[in-house]
This record gives C-alpha cells, structure tokens and sequence, in this order.
C-alpha cells in the first residue's frame, strides 16, 4: 500500500519561508521519481516541482523557479519542499506525488496560505 503523508503547511506571512515535508511509503522510494502540485481555491491543480531517485535532475514552475528548492533523503524516505519569498499567489493546497507501476498515488495534501 503506497502512503504519501505531507506535513509543514500553515499560515504565513508574504516574504517568510516555510518546509513542506512528506513520508513516503508501500514503494522503493529510492528508484521513484517525487514531485510537488499544489492546487489553488478555483483553479485546476499544477505542478510545483519535481525531483529524480538520485536527486540530479530537479524540475521548477517558472512561477517558483529561484524560491522553491526541492529534495529528497532516500535513507529516511522522504522528499521536501524548501519554500522562500512566499507570495499570496503561493496560497494553496500542495500535494506530494509518485507514480508506483503505472498508478499515480496522492497524499492528503497540507494547506499553505499566505496572508498578512
């Protein structure tokens, strides 16, 4: 059974930073490539960022491209989600993702806002 647990989310001011974390289990997550969406109140959901197994190739959405840093620690099963110089238009819920055997599997999903 694949489980994707996202922690870290809340409530932040525009400019501060916050660590999105999510446990990964159910699949060798040392061979799996993980990626980030998140989805926004009324807009469809989009891709954040994207990391592979061995962490030497990353992928960004231009709109965070320089704030978000991706990662990932293959001894503890986990991939994050460094989040700088966060905007009111980062508002949203962020998923963790991986594609297990021709399966897409989600997390529950952890609520970022950014609000003054």
């Amino acid at each position: 059974q694949v489980d994707l647990i996202e922690s870290g989310g809340g409530l932040v001011q525009p400019g501060g930073s916050l660590r999105l974390s999510c446990a990964a289990s159910g699949f060798t997550f040392s061979s799996a490539t993980m990626s980030w969406y998140r989805q926004a109140p009324g807009k469809e959901r989009e891709l954040v960022a994207s990391i592979s197994s061995n962490s030497l190739w990353r992928n960004y959405a231009g709109s965070v491209k320089g704030r978000f840093t991706i990662s990932r620690d293959n001894a503890k099963n986990a991939v994050y989600l460094q989040m700088n110089s966060l905007k009111p238009d980062d508002t949203a819920v962020y998923y963790c993702t991986t594609a297990n055997d021709g399966t897409v599997y989600w997390g529950q999903g952890t609520q970022v806002t950014v609000s003054s």
